[in-house]
C-alpha cells in the first residue's frame, strides 16, 4: 500500500468525512467488508471517486441493475450538463494520470466512454466477432492453448512452485484475444508489461505506457493495411478505408486498445481469483472434480463471489432521477458497486458462501459481474468460455494442484474497483 499512499490518486482520501473515497485503505484491502457496510447503510450512499468527484454509490442488487439499464444515465459526462465545475471527471482523471494532451483523446474516445448512437455504431462493428457461434467455434483453439500452457507448467517450477498467474492465467486470455484481434506473438509480452504499468497508478508509468501503446497500434495498422488477413484488425481497417464515416482513425486505435486490454486483463484475474477460491474451498473443489458439467454454473458463481471488477466507471444523470428515494440531480455521477450488489442478502440466500450450484443451469445471468444493460461486457461469452476451459483443463492436468502458501500470504494488487492477485504460487502435485 506504500506506493499507493505516495500516489496523487490518494491525495483526496479523508477530505470529506462521511463520504468514503474509493482509494481509502479499508475499501482497497477488504472491499467485500467495506462496500458491504456501505450497502447496509443504504442503497444509495454519497462517496468520492479518485479525483474527488462527488459520486453516488449504488450498493444493492436491484438498484444497481436498474441504474445499469437506465438510459437516463450516460457514460460520457459531456452528455449531462450541470454538476461540478472545473472540467469533467474524465478531464481531471487524465490530468492525474499525467497523459500528454495529444494522447488524451485516445482515452476519452473509447467505446467505454460513449453512449448511443456512437456506442451502438462501434459495438455493432465488432460484435460479430463475439457472437455465441463465433465463441463456440473458438473453443477448440482455446482448449489447445490451455493444454499447451499446462503441459509446460513444470518447466517454470522453482522448488516445485509455479506462479499460475504468470504462466497460465495471463498467457491464456492474452493469446486468445491477440489471435482474434491480430496482435503478433512477438508483441504480446510488451502488452502485458504495458497493462501492468497502466494499473500501477503511478503517473510516471502511466504517462509513458499509454502513448507507447497508441503509437504501437498506429504502426501495427500501417503494417496490416499492406497485408490484410482475416483477423479483427483487418476487418476494422476495411471498414475504415471503405467508409471513414463509420470508423475514424482515433476510434480504430481506441477499439484495438480496449479489446486487447479488456480481453485479457479481467479474464486473467477471473482465472486467478477463481482458482484461489477453489483451492481454499475443498468441498466446492471436490464437487467440481466429481461433476465437470457444473463448470458453466461454477464460472457464474466465481464471477459473483470473486469477480475481478468490483465497481463500474462513473455514469452521469442526463436529467433529475430518483433512485431508491434519493434525488440524483442532472449532471451528478453514480457508480454501481458490483461487489456490494453481488453480496446483497436481499437478493441472495447466504451470499457470503461460495456455492457452485447457486446459479440454475440455463437461466438468465443472476449476478452483475459482467455489468448489465447497454454496456454489458461485450466479451462476456468469451470470458466465461475461457474460465470454463481454464478451470476444467487445470484440474484435468493437475487434479492434486494446491496452494504453495497459506491463503493469508497471497498478495493482492491494491487497485480501486478491482480484485486481483499479484501472484498465485501453487504446487502441481
Amino acid at each position: 500500500m506504500t506506493e499507493l499512499a505516495d500516489s496523487p490518486f490518494s491525495e483526496h482520501v479523508g477530505k470529506h468525512p462521511g463520504e468514503p473515497n474509493v482509494m481509502e485503505p479499508a475499501l482497497l484491502t477488504d472491499p467485500f467488508t467495506g462496500y458491504g457496510e456501505l450497502r447496509e447503510r443504504g442503497p444509495v450512499v454519497r462517496g468520492r471517486f479518485v479525483d474527488d468527484t462527488p459520486v453516488w454509490f449504488i450498493t444493492r442488487f436491484d438498484e444497481a441493475r436498474d441504474v445499469l439499464r437506465d438510459h437516463r444515465f450516460a457514460n460520457n459526462p459531456r452528455c449531462a450538463a450541470g454538476g461540478e465545475g472545473g472540467g469533467t471527471p474524465t478531464d481531471r482523471l487524465l490530468a492525474l494520470m499525467g497523459l500528454p494532451e495529444h494522447y488524451r483523446v485516445y482515452f476519452s474516445g473509447s467505446i467505454l466512454n460513449m453512449d448511443a448512437p456512437d456506442h451502438t455504431r462501434l459495438r455493432r462493428l465488432v460484435s460479430r466477432a463475439f457472437t455465441a457461434r463465433k465463441i463456440t467455434d473458438l473453443r477448440p483453439r482455446v482448449e489447445e492453448i490451455a493444454d499447451e500452457l499446462l503441459r509446460r507448467l513444470p518447466e517454470h517450477a522453482e522448488d516445485g512452485v509455479v506462479d499460475l498467474i504468470k504462466h497460465f492465467a495471463y498467457p491464456l486470455p492474452i493469446t486468445v484475444i491477440c489471435e482474434l484481434v491480430g496482435i503478433p506473438e512477438a508483441d504480446r509480452p510488451q502488452w502485458r508489461e504495458w497493462g501492468a504499468k497502466l494499473v500501477s497508478l503511478q503517473p510516471e508509468s502511466l504517462s509513458g505506457a499509454f502513448p507507447a501503446m497508441v503509437e504501437h497500434i498506429h504502426e501495427l495498422i500501417r503494417e496490416r493495411r499492406a497485408a490484410l488477413t482475416d483477423d479483427l484488425l483487418s476487418e476494422l481497417i476495411r471498414v475504415h478505408d471503405d467508409d471513414g464515416g463509420r470508423l475514424s482513425d482515433i476510434e480504430m486505435v481506441t477499439m484495438v486498445l480496449t479489446l486487447v486490454l479488456a480481453g485479457h486483463e479481467t479474464t486473467a484475474h477471473l482465472i486467478g481469483n477463481g482458482t484461489a477460491a477453489l483451492l481454499t474451498h475443498p468441498d466446492q473443489l471436490r464437487l467440481l472434480k466429481s461433476d465437470p458439467e457444473l463448470l458453466p454454473r461454477a464460472v457464474h458463481e466465481l464471477m459473483r463471489w470473486c469477480g475481478p471488477v468490483q465497481l463500474t466507471q462513473m455514469r452521469y444523470a442526463t436529467e433529475d432521477v430518483e433512485v431508491a428515494g434519493v434525488q440524483i440531480k442532472k449532471g451528478e455521477a453514480v457508480t454501481p458497486i458490483l461487489v456490494a450488489a453481488n453480496f446483497d442478502p436481499r437478493h441472495y440466500a447466504d451470499p457470503d458462501r461460495l456455492d457452485l450450484t447457486r446459479h440454475p443451469a440455463g437461466r438468465a445471468e443472476n449476478h452483475v459481474g459482467f455489468g448489465h444493460g447497454m454496456h454489458y461486457c461485450l466479451g462476456a461469452g468469451l470470458a466465461r468460455q475461457e474460465g470454463e476451459v481454464a478451470f476444467g483443463k487445470l484440474l484435468a492436468h493437475y487434479p492434486d494442484v494446491a496452494l504453495a502458501v497459506e491463503p493469508e500470504a497471497l498478495q493482492r494488487v491494491p487497485l480501486p474497483g478491482n480484485w486481483r492477485l499479484a501472484a498465485l504460487p501453487v504446487r502441481l502435485g
